[in-house]
């Protein structure tokens, strides 16, 4: 006699989470606190709860960077190609003193970036 296997038929959709919310717990607001809330999750690029959580958690939220940091940080990235390239340049032309130079403007670029960032 043949034994026969049971397949488990796939059931499709999302994979479970690895970690799962399963908590629920409600705050209460006046609307004036609520309108506040709500404005200060928008001004830091989150979703009201989200921002709930990351406030009861880490005691603060980072805000996302404004179109205006944003801006700062494409010139500055610009600035710092550029400079690697003339310094490239210049160490193929054997002027290590100009090459010395743009790696030293192209560092404190770069510790601007990483300011920028916010990874501290």
């Amino acid at each position: 006699m043949e034994q026969t296997q049971e397949k488990k038929k796939d059931k499709g959709g999302r994979p479970p989470k690895a970690v799962r919310k399963e908590i629920r717990t409600g705050v209460r607001f006046t609307k004036a606190e609520y309108f506040i809330v709500k404005e200060k999750a928008i001004k830091a690029g989150l979703r009201y709860t989200g921002y709930i959580r990351q406030m009861a958690l880490f005691g603060g939220v980072i805000a996302r960077l404004n179109d205006e940091e944003r801006a700062y940080i494409k010139q500055l990235i610009g600035m710092a190609n550029n400079i690697n390239q003339v310094s490239k340049q210049a160490h193929k032309e054997g002027m290590l003193n100009a090459m010395l130079l743009f790696e030293s403007y192209r560092s404190q670029i770069d510790n601007l970036l990483n300011w920028l960032r916010r990874d501290k």
